[in-house]
């Protein structure tokens, strides 16, 4: 009896709670499951009657399933707070040490009003035992080996295993990569270096950007719609525009935020519901593709963290031909102002939304193909060299472009035109977790939901007048007739002036039709 008295009693983790439910569950007699894992009838039933409770910790991953007893911290809200902040760095796979951890927490206890807070050795040692973090010493020169190390891991068995299994059941057509990417719009040659490094998190520069997501298969067969975000809804130079080479929405910030991926999400899926297609969806894990809606003809496939540099086709070279398009329009409008007596205008967001998707719709499908070839994703096929000498014809042109202007708007020498592309490389493009948001009840100072104004970063532009459908035919017929007196210009581009003008002809028949068949009812 003195031994039974002295028997020390068992605790039990979260995880072993569980797996006696699950038994229950799977069929198993509750006197059967008892006897497995040696406890009295009492205890099931306790757990039978709190595993609501354990499922909503399991869910909320409040708390570290090896875990055996669920006190509430003293500090409850300090240990939300450090929580989801710890959260949101371990998503991104980056090191964190109990000394940063303890560093954070007194930041976010002064910013809860607690000066008595002391984030002590022991308060980390119970903070890492309910939420089940092991923390590892890792020297700086280890940590960056393992780093590398764990990447090259990472790749190897990405391309050995999982993606074998995702891409089995699809064709190169049905295989898709979405990535966004920020755009300073108004970047000139000459303001190339204060822009370089800049990730743009707010501020008058906030007004410059704009976030552009785009999306394409593997084939390099289908490029979807653009989708922009910028700041402003309601932009004077949108006014009266019901058509746009994309699509645009907008947030105080410019950039991706869930619920615009979630949209953007259903819109696809029903798109390919409609086609009666199913399609795999390859995204990489940033905080906009964290909490996805339920898809029927989507299967999203993520990318292994900290490994898109070399495994997001989008990543490899699709966007950066964009870019290259993109800021090579803007080099031509700069040189054809600086030989004019007109004055540098600023692009406003029509015309870089004009100019981007043009840029997207121009990226040929060998260029797709080959990066999509280079992530590993597809098998590659060796490229012929006339396909090589061609594609270094257009790079010898935007070189002598480059020269030109930088010469002409005193661009210092050590920046080039590669510079000038991938200045905007770093911009932050989706919602990132701060210190007001970790904080369970605060009121961040402001919704990154909300649009900026119209008017912000809009009043200096003047506003463009209407034009009119005849008007519209007469500058085709303008078009036409200069193209006319120009020598060796392709086919194509008549072909192209033919459907502008059959189109516009077409609208205004229609319209014409349609006012005669009222004015003939209304004297009836």
């Amino acid at each position: 009896m003195a031994n039974k008295g002295n028997k020390k009693r068992r605790q039990f983790s979260l995880e072993e709670k569980m797996k006696v439910v699950e038994a229950v569950d799977s069929g198993k007699r509750k006197g059967d499951v008892a006897k497995e894992f040696g406890i009295t009838p009492s205890t099931l039933s306790t757990f039978l009657k709190d595993r609501a409770k354990f499922e909503e910790k399991v869910r909320e991953a409040s708390v570290g399933p090896q875990r055996k007893r669920m006190r509430n911290a003293l500090y409850d809200d300090i240990d939300k707070a450090v929580f989801a902040w710890f959260q949101e760095i371990h998503a991104k796979n980056i090191l964190v040490t109990g000394s940063v951890i303890r560093k954070k927490a007194l930041n976010l206890a002064n910013m809860l009003g607690y000066d008595n807070f002391q984030a002590s050795v022991g308060w980390l040692n119970r903070f890492r035992d309910r939420h089940g973090i092991a923390l590892k010493a890792v020297c700086r020169e280890d940590s960056d080996r393992l780093m590398n190390g764990l990447g090259i891991d990472k790749v190897n068995e990405w391309h050995a295993g999982e993606i074998i299994k995702l891409i089995a059941d699809y064709s190169p057509d049905d295989i898709f990569n979405a990535d966004e990417t920020g755009v300073f719009f108004q970047l000139l040659p000459q303001h190339t270096l204060a822009a370089k490094g800049d990730h743009c998190r707010g501020g008058k520069k906030a007004k410059q950007r704009l976030t552009a997501l785009f999306c394409c298969n593997a084939s390099g067969t289908e490029k979807m719609r653009p989708l922009i975000v910028g700041r402003s809804a309601n932009p004077h130079c949108l006014k009266n525009v019901h058509s746009l080479p994309c699509d645009y929405r907008a947030n105080q910030w410019a950039w991706m935020t869930q619920d615009l991926f979630n949209e953007w999400l259903m819109q696809v899926d029903a798109k390919m519901k409609r086609a009666e297609r199913r399609i795999l969806l390859l995204i990489d894990n940033c905080p906009a593709h964290n909490m996805l809606p339920r898809l029927e003809r989507i299967q999203v496939g993520y990318l292994p963290s900290n490994c898109t540099a070399v495994l997001q086709p989008l990543n490899l070279g699709i966007i950066h031909t964009m870019k290259v398009l993109y800021r090579s329009h803007l080099l031509k409008q700069v040189l054809l102002k600086l030989h004019s007596s007109e004055d540098q205008e600023e692009v406003d967001i029509r015309q870089a939304i004009d100019m981007i998707a043009a840029a997207w719709w121009s990226v040929k499908q060998s260029t797709v193909v080959r990066c999509w070839q280079k992530a590993g994703i597809i098998p590659v096929e060796l490229a012929g060299s006339d396909a090589e000498a061609a594609a270094s014809e257009p790079e010898v042109a935007i070189e002598k472009l480059w020269r030109s202007v930088a010469l002409a708007t005193c661009v210092p020498s050590e920046i080039n035109f590669q510079d000038f592309v991938t200045a905007d490389n770093d911009l932050i493009v989706s919602q990132e977790l701060i210190d007001t948001e970790v904080i369970p009840g605060m009121e961040a100072g402001e919704n990154t939901d909300e649009a900026g104004s119209e008017e912000e970063g809009e009043a200096s532009l003047p506003q463009q007048p209407k034009i009119t459908i005849t008007e519209a035919i007469s500058s085709v017929q303008k078009l036409r007739q200069f193209l006319s007196t120009c020598v060796g210009v392709p086919d194509a581009i008549f072909g192209q002036l033919n459907g502008i003008d059959e189109y516009l002809m077409r609208k205004v028949t229609q319209t014409l039709v349609d006012s005669k068949i009222t004015d003939f009812l209304q004297t009836k």
